[in-house]
């Protein structure tokens, strides 16, 4: 479904990410895992055009992405939900999830995306007319999750669902981050700290340190590997 081929992104004159290769395929849960400052949101950005890449390509459903403006990406079927959440506090948790439709126009889908949603996530549906920003933390990531998901994409980029969540609130994230897999059958690229949880969830993963990759396997091959045990498992 997604490819990146020698992917070199840079901020201004810092070179951010190196010659980055890998794959996704329809139907899996990728995730990539390494420390703070290594490339990881860095590598979601340049996917969906926010940071696009100086040199490389993106090959999504065999098509060159990497040129596109991020609107455009969307439409595609890719969607992205942010490290931080950023929703709109301002708006309702319905207008929230108004905005992440607002690209389609097929009123009948729309209609059943956001009760699939309210069904999977039932304070949500609770909560509807409330400004986003009275809700929690893990309610935010929700609606963050479903705004997303109501662009109906085929891959769905995560960035640190987990930060700043309580472990029984992120428990209950990474359960509904594996339900979206297997009922929708979208594909999943995660990008996440908590590397143990990441890898228990995920079919395969890759290893990013300094913008580059160092490693890459199945998952459970990777929650085994001693080196990765050693520096993100704390074992």
């Amino acid at each position: 479904m997604l490819e990146l081929r020698n992917i070199d992104t840079y901020y201004g004159n810092i070179q951010a990410l190196h010659q980055i290769d890998l794959t996704v395929e329809a139907g899996e849960i990728i995730t990539l895992i390494g420390a703070n400052g290594a490339g990881k949101s860095t590598t979601l950005m340049s996917i969906s055009g926010i940071s696009p890449p100086r040199s490389g390509e993106i090959i999504f459903k065999g098509k060159p992405i990497h040129e596109l403006p991020a609107n455009k990406i969307v439409t595609l079927g890719i969607s992205q939900v942010p490290e931080g959440r950023h929703i709109f506090p301002e708006l309702t948790v319905a207008e929230n999830l108004d905005m992440g439709a607002f690209l389609r126009n097929d009123k009948r889908g729309i209609a059943d995306d956001l009760e699939y949603l309210y069904d999977l996530f039932p304070i949500l549906r609770k909560r509807r007319n409330q400004p986003g920003g009275n809700l929690s933390g893990g309610e935010q990531q929700m609606l963050a999750i479903s705004r997303a998901l109501m662009a109906h994409p085929q891959l769905l980029l995560l960035d640190e669902p987990s930060m700043g969540l309580a472990p029984l609130v992120t428990k209950q994230i990474f359960e509904i981050i594996e339900k979206i897999n297997r009922e929708q059958n979208t594909t999943i690229f995660l990008v996440e700290q908590n590397a143990n949880l990441a890898l228990q969830i995920a079919h395969r993963g890759y290893v990013l340190e300094n913008g580059r990759i160092t490693m890459h396997d199945q998952a459970d091959k990777l929650l085994a590997n001693k080196d990765v045990q050693k520096a993100y498992l704390g074992i």
